[in-house]
């Protein structure tokens, strides 16, 4: 048909640097080759018709609507994002936009971002706007923070917009800025789904940012430059560690501890140290499991299994945490085997089959010509 075009925008694996990204922290994705591709028409009136093949639904409202409110459906991302793109002064025509996801929903591979991302971009297009990728990063956040209600941070969409393939991007969640690192040939990111998402993933992340900012609001009574965690030392918190509780210490020790194991895992890529890379992954996931408390038994499962088996460098949880995916890098002579032992090792214990992909860093967000 006239006037169709379609976009597609990546998922995402956080090589190292979790729950960091709304502390004003460090974090490493690289864009996955799974993507979401959006397929827009453009229609003479103000609506959108947005139809899922993944789900085989479809929803339609009006862009003139005066109080847009969220459903508690998935098209809440799309919708959300026409209004913050509404708001930002971008008047949208109106279209038709047909989905089709390959990020598996509830991984923790962000296909939420990857859809807000290929959405932004097919709307822009279909109204003759354009917006650089950062900023369009920026506006679809605000549309899963305002408009869905999910308090998420930038990395998700940033890495959906501007990937690189076959590298990694070490992005500081304060300023915007990012450093791009090689993601060596031999290796492999091999990511394995639980299959698994407990239902106290939204509302404990949501509990976690709550108290980073009660870990903030201490340390800024007496350093008023303190805005985030990402401002304070681990020497500042141990000092601290008597007027803190012990749940409160132990969220910042793992939000600065973290940020920290980020700027050594990004010297170590740029060094070509796969095993000090390794560790520090293996690291990441106890700091997460123990101070943290977002990992899972299936998680950890996932993790010890890895590490079982020859050539994986380090291996952690990745995501939200309470299900979802890990991560491992693995050389790539290893990944077959990787997979036979981990899928086994995985179901005999749990009497779930996981699923297991092997994944390249991909390019960001474009139109599929």
């Amino acid at each position: 048909m006239a006037g169709t075009r379609v976009f597609r925008a990546p998922g995402r694996v956080n090589l190292i640097g979790e729950h960091t990204d709304y502390n004003e922290g460090f974090v490493m994705p690289a864009a996955i080759n799974f993507a979401t591709t959006v397929t827009v028409t453009p229609r003479a009136d103000r609506r959108l018709s947005v139809f899922s093949e993944n789900c085989g639904d479809a929803i339609e409202f009006d862009l003139d609507d005066p109080e847009p409110r969220s459903a508690s459906h998935w098209s809440d991302y799309v919708r959300g994002v026409a209004v913050v793109l509404e708001q930002s002064g971008r008047r949208l025509n109106g279209a038709n936009l047909r989905i089709r996801g390959e990020v598996p929903i509830g991984s923790g591979l962000s296909s939420s971002a990857a859809l807000e991302v290929a959405s932004a971009h097919a709307l822009l297009a279909n109204s003759g706007h354009s917006v650089p990728p950062v900023a369009l990063a920026k506006l679809c956040q605000r549309a899963e923070n305002e408009f869905v209600g999910m308090r998420c941070g930038i990395m998700d969409q940033l890495i959906s917009s501007c990937g690189q393939a076959d590298r990694a991007l070490m992005l500081d969640c304060r300023s915007l800025e990012y450093t791009v690192l090689p993601l060596p040939a031999e290796v492999r990111l091999v990511i394995c789904n639980t299959m698994v998402k407990h239902e106290l993933a939204n509302t404990e992340y949501n509990a976690r940012r709550a108290e980073c900012e009660a870990g903030v609001h201490h340390f800024a009574q007496s350093r008023p430059n303190v805005r985030a965690l990402r401002d304070v030392t681990l020497a500042e918190l141990e000092r601290s560690r008597t007027d803190l509780s012990e749940v409160i210490y132990r969220r910042c020790r793992h939000v600065i501890s973290e940020n920290a194991r980020v700027l050594e895992a990004a010297a170590a890529l740029e060094a070509s140290d796969l095993e000090a890379f390794g560790q520090l992954m293996n690291k990441s996931h106890h700091s997460l499991r123990d101070d943290y408390e977002v990992s899972c038994k299936e998680l950890d499962l996932m993790v010890e299994l890895a590490g079982q088996v020859e050539g994986v460098y380090g291996a952690r949880m990745t995501g939200g945490g309470f299900g979802g995916c890990t991560i491992s890098l693995v050389k790539a002579e290893n990944v077959e085997g990787f997979k036979r032992r981990v899928a086994s090792g995985y179901e005999q214990v749990t009497g779930l089959a996981p699923e297991i992909y092997v994944c390249t860093a991909a390019q960001g967000a474009a139109e599929v010509i």
